[in-house]
């Protein structure tokens, strides 16, 4: 089916729970790269969850008071709600994650209009998240499920979460599929040689330095990180950017192995931030690094790999889901094999292995700084050729163009 309307009369809403200023993960920053350059093309209109927004064509839906006290996943239910009904008079919604899949699915049927979904991971491929939502994780299957099935296209960011899109819901036609990645802005990642920022840190520039950035939760894989720096050269500093736990449990599972670290090596061997770090401080961090870490045992694409091989800047990452499409092993960084048991949960089949090749191909890099720059070097040029805002907006409309 063609279409053809113009920037002036197609309107698109985009439906998330995360933008900014309240993001945490990678969903949150697609977005807010995705409307930017969709607004060349289309007028677009954000539904997020949270506190008022200031930035025009942006609304923003608190938990309704009456379920104030109610399991998460109802609350998302709750506001997703509002959202479906915000977004009248639109001709296309976009939604992203489980969290705005039920407003994206409830809105296509109250309004008549297409539904594209964007699949930044999987419910079924997090089970772990039955720690964090209780019976609430059966809802958030039921909302993800429902819009999957019923979505007139869908989005995978990333050839193997297209895979992993067809393995949980196999009753899903291939042909609804499309593959567009995830993007960075090379402009505002890029590298910063200044030293205020690290040298505040505690972070010694004369040293090697290992970082890691993200949330505490089973899918990052923070654990098996900290169980292989054990075997890292005596000088070399962590560097943890690393907050919000999923869970207390998790919580307490890496401040344990943080005490264990700290114990094995010098005062300043550890360098532990758990406040969200604005996103200019994050580059000079990861600048400065000797090699970014990504020890993820879930991650359909990864764009926290894009931003560090941004800033020029080696990756050893685990070659799951779409972090090979991303990271190319032996030119921008090292991918650490990984055998996954197959319950969903990507535990390692050989933990103490997986943790061993990591350590070992950090390790190589850390001994190796020349080798290091190098592949920093490449990283940049290949987040540069391949990865840009511009082109996966004008991706991103030829699938809505598809489904009008």
């Amino acid at each position: 089916m063609t279409d053809s309307r113009t920037k002036s009369d197609l309107r698109v809403d985009l439906i998330t729970r995360e933008y900014p200023p309240e993001v945490y993960g990678g969903a949150g920053v697609h977005l807010e790269y995705l409307a930017r350059d969709l607004r060349d093309l289309a007028e677009v209109r954000v539904h997020c969850f949270g506190a008022p927004r200031d930035e025009p064509g942006v609304t923003a839906y608190p938990v309704p008071a009456t379920l104030g006290e109610a399991n998460a996943a109802l609350q998302t239910m709750g506001v997703d709600l509002a959202i479906a009904a915000g977004a009248a008079g639109t001709n296309i919604v976009h939604s992203h994650t489980w969290y705005a899949n039920f407003a994206g699915h409830t809105a296509k049927l109250l309004h008549g209009v297409p539904h594209v979904v964007t699949t930044h991971s999987l419910e079924p491929l997090r089970p772990w998240k039955a720690e964090q939502l209780g019976g609430g994780y059966a809802l958030s299957s039921f909302c993800e499920r429902t819009a999957i099935e019923a979505a007139d296209a869908i989005i995978a960011v990333s050839g193997g979460m297209k895979k992993d899109v067809l393995t949980a819901y196999p009753s899903v036609d291939p042909d609804r599929i499309h593959v567009v990645y995830n993007g960075i802005d090379t402009a505002q990642y890029a590298p910063d040689r200044d030293t205020g920022v690290v040298e505040r840190l505690g972070i010694d520039l004369n040293r090697p330095s290992v970082v890691f950035v993200g949330r505490i939760t089973r899918q990052k894989g923070l654990p098996y990180l900290m169980r292989a720096c054990h075997d890292l050269p005596p000088e070399t500093q962590i560097v943890l950017l690393a907050g919000a736990p999923d869970t207390p449990e998790i919580a307490a599972e890496v401040e344990g192995l943080a005490m264990q670290l700290r114990s094995a090596r010098d005062d300043k061997g550890v360098i532990w931030v758990q406040e969200m770090l604005p996103k200019h401080e994050v580059v000079q961090v990861l600048t400065h690094a000797t090699v970014f870490v990504c020890p993820s045992i879930y991650e359909p694409m990864g764009i926290v790999n894009l931003e560090a091989m941004a800033c020029e800047t080696a990756v050893v990452a685990t070659a799951t889901g779409g972090i090979p499409e991303v990271v190319a092993d032996g030119e921008t960084g090292i991918l650490v094999p990984i055998e996954q048991l197959a319950d969903g949960t990507g535990t390692p089949v050989d933990p103490d292995r997986f943790v061993a090749d990591l350590g070992a191909a950090i390790r190589t890099l850390v001994l190796d700084p020349d080798r290091a720059a190098r592949m920093g070097l490449a990283g940049r040029q290949r987040a540069v050729e391949k990865f840009s805002w511009a082109s996966i907006a004008q991706d991103t409309m030829a699938v809505y163009r598809s489904v009008l």
